[in-house]
């Protein structure tokens, strides 16, 4: 990640964000139906190097193969009646088991989180849900260096420091100097 430098890209508007759960794990097809539907998603990528015919190629491939952001772009009726009608099985993450209301990511921390998941950017490790709530850490806005301006939580992994990202569905770490982090307030 030396001589890179993350651009924090302040969200023009508050349009909070859906995750949605797949239950069928061919990626093109939805990306397909979501382009055709006019609406607005993200779909965390990492690169993995596949062997086939004795080489190896270096290949973009979703992080979680069941795991889709939607930009809410309509009402919770229209949308719900539209994800309903798509030729696949998907479900829009709730707040709880108990709260069947959709939870909805804040569009700031939405662009954050695709911030971090730049393919690009090195020293960066994904978790799921459960790994991302179980490490302890406190909230941190980072004050200088190329992460300048993101903020989530101070962690520490094998003896390296991470910025933890956490929206529903999957976490991502980025490394981060313990120094360039100050405490968030409140």
């Amino acid at each position: 990640m030396e001589n890179e430098s993350i651009e924090l890209i302040q969200p023009v508007d508050t349009i909070p964000w859906y995750a949605l759960r797949l239950y069928f794990a061919r990626y093109k097809v939805v990306s397909e139906w979501l382009d055709n539907q006019q609406l607005e998603y993200f779909v965390p990528m990492q690169y993995v190097d596949i062997e086939k015919d004795g080489r190896v190629k270096h290949v973009l491939r979703p992080v979680v193969s069941n795991l889709v952001f939607l930009k809410k772009t309509s009402g919770k009726k229209e949308l719900g009646k539209l994800l309903s009608e798509a030729p696949f099985k998907m479900s829009v993450i709730t707040k709880s088991r108990e709260n069947r209301e959709w939870y909805e990511i804040p569009a700031r921390q939405m662009e954050e989180f695709k911030t971090m998941c730049n393919p690009e950017v090195e020293m960066r490790k994904y978790l799921s849900e459960s790994e991302a709530k179980m490490k302890v850490g406190a909230p941190v806005l980072v004050k200088f260096g190329p992460l300048k301006g993101l903020t989530g939580k101070l962690v520490r992994s094998n003896k390296k420091y991470y910025l933890l990202k956490e929206v529903p569905g999957l976490g991502v770490m980025l490394k981060v100097s313990r120094w360039c982090c100050v405490p968030m307030e409140g």
